[in-house]
């Protein structure tokens, strides 16, 4: 059995900000020293991190002040929906952004070889990077 805590799911919304509460979890998981080493590499500054910073204009010291500082994801919500200015059409086109990642070109390439290295390979439902993380969690 794996000793690995994982974030929640990347569909998962908060505030209508798709991976948001993964990324909490993750900066949480981070803070008390128990983010898997796997997650390392794109903490913050890359991936599906990057991408909703970039998408809501936060900078991630100011999120994990926020979230170091807070003990439900009530008072982070809270300080998103005080703090973060983006429209409904922001948080669609980064849902719709990040929902096709792994579907073509490159990134397609490099979900086969995740999906191969995972023992996944025959998974021929997985099709983007949020069902392969989900698949790859033991979510799907």
């Amino acid at each position: 059995m794996s000793d690995t805590i994982y974030p929640r799911s990347p569909y998962e919304t908060m505030d209508g900000w798709v991976h948001l509460p993964r990324l909490v979890d993750k900066i949480r998981l981070h803070e008390a020293g128990q983010l898997h080493e796997d997650y390392q590499p794109n903490y913050l500054h890359k991936g599906f991190d990057l991408a909703w910073f970039e998408a809501s204009g936060v900078a991630p010291d100011a999120l994990v002040e926020v979230i170091k500082n807070s003990i439900t994801d009530g008072q982070v919500s809270d300080w998103v929906k005080a703090n973060v200015k983006s429209s409904d059409a922001d948080k669609e086109a980064l849902r719709t952004s990040l929902l096709s990642y792994g579907t073509e070109g490159a990134l397609l390439e490099r979900l086969i070889q995740r999906k191969a290295e995972s023992g996944l390979q025959d998974r021929d439902d997985i099709q983007c990077m949020f069902q392969y993380i989900d698949a790859d969690e033991g979510r799907g």
